[in-house]
């Protein structure tokens, strides 16, 4: 295996060899068992043990798969053309409430491999994890797998199969076009003709493609007979998997050097002009360090190894580095590489390059590392927000210090759930994308922490906006008497709703000239002045200044910032966070003394100012609604409507295909509890149901008075 290792520290300082790629697919469609196929063919994993860890589904809880960082990433060196390659791959989850995990690993590589299941097509999820991709502007290649059951179970002709692929591919390209940006929506489309399409069966270890197919020689009909005289293990010798689609990904998916170029601008805000932004677009090994933490993992030896991406500059260990989110200094300690599965200690690692490093106390994943403070990576933003919150306590005190160590590093390994730890009143919440989600994180606290916890039943997290503008403005004065701030609230226009579902928006504060910003702002009907008054973009409101004149203005924003935050994540109806609200400071009075304009002073004024507008701006709550795709037997059609509307739910579209049928609707999360089982005990067992798509909607006005008492006896906040 040295030599292997060897082979790997060659190639990795030599960025026009090296992929970097994900595979991403709908649960169940086979992507395990392909990255397991991956690993065999490149000669780093023991066949018979393919095998075994095929075995290993999705299935069994996530903690007894092992999905730590270890079979997440891998590197593997792959020979083309007598060139050596190295593919450092990431095998991301499929079930939608992982789907935090899919979007964190789409922002370390360039490349995507698509799989979708030749049989069942494209599903909600292939579509989710296409929209993951494209959005870091990763470019995506197509695996259509388990052709073998279209021949042994559907019995297809040759001229059949052809017509499913064209369909599937079909259904993909459209995708493509309507996701992707318009310069990438035709540049990307995936076709069979110049091998972006492969097809063929990870379970049997075999796959073609176009161009494979001419070289060799191989038609579809030599694979129908296969199948029929029983000589299919032949096919993976003939064609075997790894070298067809790692072929496909050498060829199609850019080196780092090239994606640079165009994926930089997305995700880094800063100024592409500075030394930094300079070398993060020539992805130079000798420029100022860059790297992006998308994984953290507790390794019982090393300790916290984050795993990411190194965009810029070279690693070495043992260097002063800073954490610009975590806004704090860190040693690093051991620089890793993935050979197979297993990590390797090396000296130091070039820029292109998915490594792990030791030595990061605190970074929790999103997080930038570089050599003194610079603009950070994008904030990794996920498709869907943690909508359900449970209460954790410790069942005995005396594990309560261990509790508390354990949330945060469940924080850590899996930020997609936000936990929340109230050190006064011992209550810790946390909020995941579903049941199933928070159920499984319970699990793994119980098991693998060994520590036995009592949770409160679920509860929904709403979200708080306002509905016109403050008629007046609004007065928050300072303790001292000495500070007045004057604010109005209003909500937002429909087309900057628009823009921040689309992702058009980046979150942040606003410290200079942001051309980027503006364009998309200017685009949403705002005037040019008044997109340059934006200061502030947190959690989908704005803050704006459009004060004038005022000489010290600039030395209290930060801490009207930090006050426009806090009340935006705790509204002043429910302490729920809030939606879509523009902030605006339309006038202010300042001692000229800084003493006397400090945060003691500054806190009180900004938050009083800020939630008397909010409350004139008729403020309302609004509940998450999540639209769902059931799959049952279509005898079941009635009982499935019958379970949407008994749960507060609209019907959108039914449709029967043969025996199945296939039904979207849309319902409120508050009324979703126990779904999966009434599904189960309403079709026999034989529904399923998957999350297409989430948002907010107006909670209805006979339930407002109701649930904002229960949010508030619930928080112990007083009834108003």
């Amino acid at each position: 295996m040295a030599k292997m290792v060897d082979r790997v520290k060659e190639v990795m300082s030599n960025p026009e060899r090296i992929r970097n790629i994900a595979i991403c697919a709908h649960i169940d469609h086979g992507k395990t068992t392909l990255s397991d196929n991956l690993l065999a063919g490149a000669g780093m994993m023991s066949e018979e043990l393919a095998g075994k860890a095929l075995v290993l589904d999705f299935h069994d809880d996530e903690s007894e798969r092992g999905i730590t960082i270890d079979s997440a990433s891998v590197s593997m060196v792959h020979t083309v053309g007598g060139e050596d390659h190295l593919i450092n791959l990431i095998d991301t989850p499929g079930h939608v409430d992982f789907g935090g995990d899919v979007t964190r690993a789409m922002r370390a590589v360039d490349g995507a491999v698509v799989l979708s299941c030749a049989v069942e097509g494209m599903m909600p999820q292939t579509e989710t994890v296409l929209r993951q991709a494209l959005k870091e502007r990763v470019k995506p290649i197509l695996f259509i797998n388990k052709v073998d059951r279209l021949i042994k179970e559907l019995k297809l002709t040759p001229e059949a199969m052809q017509d499913r692929f064209v369909k599937i591919i079909a259904e993909v390209n459209k995708k493509i076009s309507d996701i992707a940006e318009e310069e990438y929506g035709d540049k990307w489309q995936v076709n069979v003709q110049d091998g972006s399409v492969c097809f063929g069966s990870a379970f049997h270890n075999w796959a073609m493609s176009l161009d494979y197919m001419q070289e060799k020689n191989i038609s579809f009909k030599d694979i129908i007979d296969a199948y029929e005289q029983d000589t299919w293990k032949e096919l993976g010798k003939k064609a075997p998997l790894h070298e067809v689609l790692l072929n496909a990904v050498i060829k199609h998916h850019p080196n780092p050097l090239e994606s640079a170029a165009y994926r930089i601008p997305k995700i880094w805000h800063g100024d592409l002009e500075s030394p930094l932004g300079q070398s993060l677009l020539k992805g130079d090994p000798n420029g100022p360090l860059a790297f992006c933490v998308i994984k953290v993992v507790v390794d019982p030896q090393a300790g916290e190894i984050a795993a990411g991406r190194l965009f810029s500059g070279t690693m070495n260990k043992g260097i002063e580095a800073w954490l610009n989110r975590a806004k704090k200094n860190v040693r690093t300690q051991q620089v890793y590489i993935y050979n197979g599965a297993k990590k390797e200690i090396v000296e130091n690692v070039p820029a292109g390059n998915i490594i792990g490093l030791g030595g990061l106390k605190d970074a929790y994943p999103g997080e930038t590392v570089t050599i003194g403070e610079q603009d950070p990576f994008e904030e990794i933003s996920h498709l869907f927000d943690p909508v359900i919150t449970k209460a954790i306590e410790a069942k005995k005190p005396s594990d309560l210090p261990k509790l508390i160590e354990v949330l945060v590093q469940v924080g850590k390994e899996d930020p997609s759930i936000k936990v929340e730890i109230n050190q006064e009143t011992g209550e810790h919440l946390m909020s995941g994308m579903g049941e199933l989600h928070l159920e499984i994180i319970e699990n793994r606290i119980v098991k693998e922490k060994g520590v036995e916890v009592s949770t409160t039943p679920p509860v929904v997290v709403y979200r708080e906006t306002v509905t016109k503008k403050t008629p007046e403005q609004q007065e928050g004065k300072s303790p001292n008497k000495h500070n007045r701030l004057y604010f109005t609230v209003e909500p937002m226009s429909d087309a900057l709703k628009q823009a921040f579902k689309d992702k058009r928006i980046h979150q942040g504060r606003v410290k200079k000239k942001d051309e980027g910003l503006w364009e998309v702002l200017r685009e949403c009907g705002m005037d040019t002045k008044e997109a340059r008054n934006v200061k502030n973009v947190f959690n989908g409101n704005m803050l704006l200044d459009d004060t004038r004149g005022i000489v010290q203005i600039g030395e209290i924003m930060e801490l009207v910032n930090d006050m426009f935050e806090d009340v935006m994540k705790q509204g002043p109806v429910a302490n729920e966070p809030s939606m879509n609200v523009i902030v605006r400071l339309v006038d202010a009075k300042l001692h000229e003394d800084a003493i006397h304009r400090g945060p003691a002073q500054m806190y009180p004024a900004v938050r009083d100012g800020i939630r008397a507008a909010y409350r004139l701006a008729g403020p309302v709550l609004f509940e998450p609604i999540q639209t769902l795709r059931f799959e049952a037997p279509a005898e079941y059609m009635g009982e499935i409507s019958k379970l949407i509307s008994n749960k507060r739910g609209q019907l959108l579209d039914m449709q029967q295909e043969g025996a199945s049928v296939t039904v979207i609707g849309k319902m409120p999360v508050g009324e979703m509890f126990g779904m999966s089982s009434d599904l189960r005990s309403a079709t026999g067992g034989r529904g399923s149901s998957f999350v297409v798509d989430q948002n907010f909607e107006l909670l209805p006005h006979e339930l407002q008075g109701k649930i904002v008492k229960q949010i508030r006896d619930r928080k112990g906040l007083k009834q108003e």
